[in-house]
């Protein structure tokens, strides 16, 4: 199985500026892709439309030859930075789990959880906690392709290190394909066999401002 984007543009609004331009890239299922650029390059963008949560102003998405799929839960998984924007705040831990189908004891265990934290609600857990079930809900059966956009950015290097190996492990034994959007390179030559720079394959054409700022 394979991801890949074909020739995709993107921008906000009719005549706004190109976010992303003639973008294309190919992840195979297995793979450890790091995705790499400069803050406001079009990395989260990017991020968002191989997950399907952003379309493109033209080009091609496709998942093994075909578009994504427009119902149901998504093969591709995104895991943003920031967990608290990604998870209900109304809902108990124990909801969001069973919500997306991974109220597991062998994930819990193996993404680190711990049972008390089930009865608690977002704002009563740390960043850290709080991308452990992310990570866990983004791991459900039929995940084939996980997108982790600056997950660690915000977590101190203990917890960063104890996510990312739980991760790294998961994705080695389900074989899934596992894409790294970062600005940190050490990071992805550590965790990623193959990295991408977003500067080389995104055609936009930057005003020499935009440019010093992007350097």
């Amino acid at each position: 199985m394979q991801l890949e984007m074909n020739d995709v543009s993107f921008r906000y609004s009719h005549g706004g500026r190109w976010i992303l331009k003639d973008v294309s890239l190919c992840v195979q299922e297995g793979e450890r892709v790091g995705l790499i650029g400069p803050s406001g390059y079009g990395k989260s963008t990017l991020a968002k439309l191989l997950s399907g949560y952003e379309k493109p102003y033209s080009g091609e998405i496709l998942l093994d030859g075909r578009p994504l799929p427009k119902k149901g839960v998504c093969p591709v998984q995104l895991i943003y930075q920031h967990p608290e924007k990604a998870i209900n705040p109304r809902w108990k831990m124990r909801k969001v789990l069973e919500e997306s189908g991974q109220f597991r004891e062998e994930m819990m265990e193996a993404i680190g959880i711990e049972r008390d934290w089930l009865d608690r609600y977002p704002r009563e857990l740390s960043g850290g906690e709080l991308q452990r079930f992310c990570v866990a809900r983004s791991l459900f059966e039929g995940t084939r392709f996980l997108i982790a956009d600056e997950m660690s950015t915000m977590l101190d290097v203990i917890t960063q290190a104890q996510i990312w190996d739980l991760m790294l492990k998961e994705v080695e034994r389900r074989n899934l394909g596992l894409i790294v959007v970062t600005h940190n390179n050490y990071l992805a030559q550590r965790v990623c066999t193959r990295l991408i720079h977003l500067e080389e394959i995104n055609h936009i054409q930057l005003t020499m401002t935009e440019a010093a700022e992007y350097a």
